[in-house]
């Protein structure tokens, strides 16, 4: 596949809007006194709806076909579906290695804290933490929305928005105990923006380790694999968390129109 400076130009860019998403977490942290649960639990489960049915119903499609120009149907759908599965195996053992760190008070105003609560070291270590968590969990997802623009730059701008929401509340998580901890909003700021920046660099240390490889079945077995990790990422963080901060239903209307608007946009833009 020949791929230009402006094509890659592109999807750097969107896959750069990505990861510093968190920076928009970070600077909710600092002005709002309580986050809308609600609402994060709405756009939580959108975003999880938009990730699962563009990678079932457009990434696996476009990995599969991919695949067959080269082996075949039969064959061609068999490294598809094994190659999806190689991609929910990767970020779980990612996620089995760098687990997920809770922090009670990333939902929560800096007012709301009381002097019972953890100490301003242990505080920081958790947001320090938490930033080293999520860059290595956002490695992966720089690549996928990098690739995914490359093959389709309408797809990217989609997967590039689901991954930006996704990232805001990484972002508070981050930004809230570090800032509580030293009282330093650039502190805050520079790691929520620092965990981040993980995204682009998967982008540009993937780009540079497949670029004398890239074909239809590298791209194809690449996409199957995106295709696993954003369904992994949906059912794993996303739509748990939309739970966990709102009603259950709340997070279902949100999944459901994530993958409404995801639909709608491939037909208009078919």
């Amino acid at each position: 596949m020949a791929l230009n400076s402006k094509d890659l130009f592109y999807a750097f860019l969107l896959t750069l809007l990505a990861g510093l998403s968190t920076g928009i977490g970070s600077i909710l942290a600092f002005y709002t006194k309580q986050t809308n649960k609600r609402f994060l639990s709405v756009t939580l489960g959108f975003s999880a709806g938009v990730m699962i049915y563009v990678s079932m119903i457009e990434i696996f499609a476009k990995a599969r076909a991919s695949l067959e120009t080269v082996f075949g149907p039969a064959k061609g759908l068999l490294i598809t579906t094994m190659a999806f599965f190689g991609g929910i195996l990767l970020i779980a053992l990612i996620d089995k290695f760098v687990p997920d760190v809770e922090n009670p008070h990333a939902m929560r105003g800096v007012e709301e804290m009381s002097d019972s609560e953890p100490t301003e070291r242990s505080l920081l270590r958790m947001g320090l933490f938490s930033a080293l968590a999520i860059a290595i969990h956002n490695f992966p997802e720089g690549l996928a929305t990098f690739v995914s623009a490359l093959q389709d730059p309408t797809l990217g701008i989609s997967i590039t928005v689901a991954i930006a929401l996704h990232n805001i509340p990484e972002g508070l998580a981050v930004s809230v105990p570090v800032y509580y901890a030293t009282g330093n909003r650039r502190k805050a700021f520079f790691y929520s923006f620092l965990s981040g920046f993980s995204e682009p660099l998967g982008a540009i240390i993937g780009y540079f380790l497949l670029m004398k490889f890239f074909s239809p079945a590298l791209f194809g077995l690449i996409f199957a694999g995106v295709a696993g990790i954003m369904v992994y990422i949906s059912l794993d963080e996303l739509l748990p968390t939309a739970e966990k901060y709102g009603e259950h239903h709340i997070a279902i209307y949100g999944l459901i129109s994530g993958m409404f608007v995801m639909a709608l946009s491939l037909v208009l833009f078919a």
